[in-house]
């Protein structure tokens, strides 16, 4: 398993070069630390995932010694790994620009990371990576929208929380979802005829 996710290492050395540029566009430009942390976490797990989808990877490796539900685990555990990294580069890039960022934005990010990967990596293995970019921004604004009227209400509840509960309910919350999607990718990347 450590194989496959250093193979993403290996694909992604050309769009690595891309990386660092991309991150600085974000810091000169001010842009709030979360949302920097976020994106660079994104960067290489989504761009693995539109590759593979592109050169149909997944023929390749499932012809390989490899168990489908070993080819999940290493995207999942991969995204994981790949968010520390892009966690250490982005903090040295905003240290050597002299950008302020506490480790709440580094939490905070990683958390909106890990909830973008768990409703995303089900839907690259529903749906073709043309669409998937139409499927992600409606079910976005789909979310956005149904969410709205209740966010008053969830502000006003959160409020009244200790703020330990708030933190430990949030890190207990985003583990479940990421676990669950691990499960119904593994169950819909087993079922999928390639």
């Amino acid at each position: 398993m450590l194989n496959l996710i250093r193979r993403d290492v290996i694909l992604q050395k050309k769009y690595l070069v891309v990386f660092i540029p991309f991150i600085l566009v974000f810091v000169i430009f001010d842009t709030s630390p979360v949302l920097v942390f976020l994106v660079a976490s994104i960067y290489i797990p989504f761009n693995t995932c539109a590759y593979d989808e592109k050169a149909e990877t997944n023929i390749l490796l499932n012809s390989l010694p490899y168990t489908r539900k070993e080819i999940i685990s290493s995207r999942y555990i991969g995204a994981i790994v790949y968010m520390f990294l892009t966690i250490v580069v982005t903090s040295l890039t905003l240290f050597v620009f002299d950008k302020p960022f506490t480790i709440t934005d580094i939490v905070i990010s990683s958390g909106l990371f890990l909830l973008f990967v768990a409703f995303t990596f089900p839907l690259f293995q529903i749906f073709k990576s043309g669409y998937l970019t139409l499927v992600v921004l409606i079910s976005f604004i789909i979310l956005t929208k149904v969410t709205e009227p209740i966010v008053p209400f969830i502000s006003d509840f959160i409020v009244n929380i200790p703020l330990q509960i708030l933190y430990m309910s949030a890190v207990i919350t985003i583990i479940t979802i990421y676990a669950i999607s691990w499960g119904i990718t593994t169950v819909i990347y087993q079922r999928k005829i390639f």
